[in-house]
């Protein structure tokens, strides 16, 4: 999953600093889906436990903890990602995947 791999990022055969840039952009984009995974699986985990509790009150707790940790991750990470794009938004004009503030780069020389 190669977003934004910088070609002229090597010199010779060695990596340089700006590869990492993609680096980091790319484990970025990972990391999203793997959270966006995992807070599908946790909805849909407390979702069918608490159907199949049949009103046993432990059950029922159980599968409310998992739905509502699940809840919580969810606004963390689109509150997150709001934050960040207010802050593009009043700083710098720009919204969306356009804000400088999602680019990770190096100054150059």
């Amino acid at each position: 999953m190669i977003n934004d791999w910088d070609p002229n990022c090597m010199v010779g055969d060695v990596p340089t600093l700006k590869c990492f840039e993609s680096v980091f952009s790319n484990i970025l984009s990972v990391a999203s889906v793997f959270i966006i995974l995992v807070l599908f699986i946790m909805f849909a985990i407390g979702s069918f436990s608490y159907l199949t509790s049949l009103g046993n009150p432990e059950k029922v707790k159980k599968a409310q903890g998992t739905l509502k940790f699940a809840v919580i991750g969810f606004i963390l990470f689109t509150g997150s990602y709001l934050i960040m794009n207010i802050i593009c938004y009043v700083a710098f004009g720009q919204v969306g995947s356009s804000c400088p503030l999602f680019k990770f780069e190096l100054p150059g020389p």
